[in-house]
């Protein structure tokens, strides 16, 4: 009906109240903590915080590899929501060349083997590795394993990319490279991508939300929007602005 705005669309997870703990020598160890959160479909969001504070943790409840005590998480079913785990480091198979590598996220599937050759081609072309799928890990470099580590995650064609520090280990001009190729992915594909790390500046750098996680167990301490134009400079006095905003909820412990 002309004139009538429609209703806005649901969040495509919306985390309430998530508690996480584990028992230790008699003990209850809280991890995270009535954690809430809401993400839309589409969203960069960079998750932050000291190490220990549960960010990893909250990237293996949401992809099922860690159950939470308690609270409430919620899925819109209207839309798909199938999720793909970028680690730290790249966990590829020395023995298996860079092509099988890439699909073996897919051999469970009931895609056939020449599909499965595809979408691992296709996946090595889309982060700049055409041509290097008959090589062996050991023959790449650092930034190069891990994008061979995005291909194996892309390659399942995920809605949802979770990424846990995916950039930590590597030197300062190869991770500014890969940021900046990881949002020309993140614009090309629109896909939803929660990006965790410890380093303030990327986070403001990446992301269009900044969730500042602090205290012993984990929680929200802020969500920070980041409203810098893109394309954006590093050295954009804006950003660091919010940068030391964001380092000053942190410091609220």
């Amino acid at each position: 009906m002309e004139g009538v705005t429609p209703p806005p669309s649901p969040p495509l997870i919306e985390i309430e109240e998530l508690a996480l703990g584990y028992e230790h020598d008699g003990a209850h160890v809280a991890v995270l903590e009535r954690l809430d959160l809401s993400i839309a479909r589409g969203e960069f969001i960079a998750i932050l915080g000291a190490s220990g504070v549960g960010k990893s943790t909250l990237l293996r409840v949401l992809i099922g590899l860690a159950a939470p005590s308690a609270g409430v998480l919620r899925f819109d079913s209207r839309s798909d929501c199938a999720m793909a785990l970028v680690f730290q480091d790249a966990r590829l198979l020395p023995w298996r060349r860079v092509e099988a590598n890439v699909a073996l996220g897919l051999e469970k599937t009931k895609l056939s083997k020449e599909e499965r050759r595809v979408r691992a081609v296709e996946a090595l072309r889309g982060v700049g590795l055409e041509g290097f799928g008959e090589r062996f890990p050991h023959q790449l470099s650092g930034g190069q394993r891990q994008r061979v580590a995005l291909a194996r995650a892309l390659a399942v064609r995920p809605d949802v990319l979770l990424m846990d520090e995916p950039f930590s280990a590597l030197d300062t001009p190869t991770r500014q490279r890969l940021q900046d190729d990881l949002l020309m992915l993140w614009r090309e594909t629109g896909k939803t991508i929660l990006f965790v790390t410890h380093d303030i500046d990327e986070a403001v750098y990446l992301a269009e939300r900044v969730i500042a996680l602090g205290g012993k167990p984990g929680e929200v301490r802020a969500s920070v929007a980041i409203d810098v134009a893109r394309p954006r400079r590093r050295a954009d006095p804006h950003l660091r602005d919010i940068a030391s905003l964001v380092e000053s909820k942190l410091r609220s412990d």
